[in-house]
């Protein structure tokens, strides 16, 4: 279903990567190592999309955002983390108590809610996930773009059970779920990118179990999702980083467009 907040494209103008044509990254699950500092990105779309960021922040704190109390301590690891990032980063300006964002908006700096003021900073949405047990779980997130989930409904549930329901989540896939989580180390974060297609531009797409998204007809545009995971090194926690990039089908060739509609199917 269309969302009126957002009543007019907002697009890249290309994708940075085809990842249903690379090899290395059209198989499940894809995952290659970051380069540098590549976990957070700026691209064309960073000032249309934080402007919708901040309509959403604003007018539906609690759908987009949440906190478990034992993920304080991450959220503040993050809140760091970020914001030494952004000092090295192109067009953000520090002041008192404020960043000004590359599109002229000053965003205050407010520590006690460290994922809604990131959440107004970064085009990536933000998602922690903290071993609890043999499970690594997610403990809090700030959620702009969901493409068909709902973050109040998967807090506090495993990462398997974050996107879709698993119908056999059992102990032994508890484990190796951990053990992948359990190898990632804080100097070198990991990516791995989706691909879907839509008939319509909408980046806040949330759903809950069970509620399926329309099938497409068009094919019209193509969502894609860069996410990254990194290790926080003091509270260990995994950011799981999700970067959303919405093109027109047109922007890549026909014959790149035949072989995604093949993939998704």
């Amino acid at each position: 279903m269309p969302d009126p907040m957002q009543n007019a494209p907002i697009l890249q103008d290309r994708l940075p990567h085809l990842p249903w044509i690379d090899p290395r990254t059209r198989r499940l699950p894809g995952i290659l190592p970051v380069e540098g500092r590549d976990w957070l990105r700026l691209d064309e779309a960073y000032a249309p999309q934080m402007a919708l960021r901040d309509r959403l922040i604003a007018e539906q704190p609690k759908v987009v955002h949440a906190l478990l109390p034992q993920a304080r301590p991450a959220a503040a690891e993050l809140y760091a983390a970020i914001l030494d990032w952004l000092r090295q980063a192109p067009g953000f300006s520090f002041g008192p108590g404020r960043i000004t964002r590359p599109d002229g908006t000053p965003v205050p700096l407010d520590p006690t809610r460290p994922l809604l003021t990131l959440g107004r900073l970064v085009q990536e949405d933000l998602c922690l996930m903290e071993r609890t047990g043999e499970e690594y779980v997610l403990t809090g997130g700030i959620l702009c773009f969901p493409a068909s989930w709902s973050l109040a409904q998967k807090l506090g549930r495993p990462l398997t059970g974050i996107h879709n329901p698993v119908p056999v989540y059992d102990a032994d896939l508890a484990r190796r779920v951990a053990r992948l989580f359990d190898a990632i180390r804080p100097e070198q974060p990991l990516w791995r990118m989706n691909y879907l297609t839509y008939d319509d531009f909408v980046l806040h797409q949330p759903r809950v179990e069970g509620e399926k998204r329309p099938q497409p007809r068009g094919h019209v545009f193509i969502r894609c999702e860069r996410q990254c995971l990194l290790r926080l090194p003091v509270t260990r926690a995994v950011v799981f980083t999700i970067h959303t990039y919405v093109v027109d089908a047109a922007s890549v060739t026909p014959e790149d467009l035949a072989a995604l509609r093949e993939a998704v199917h």
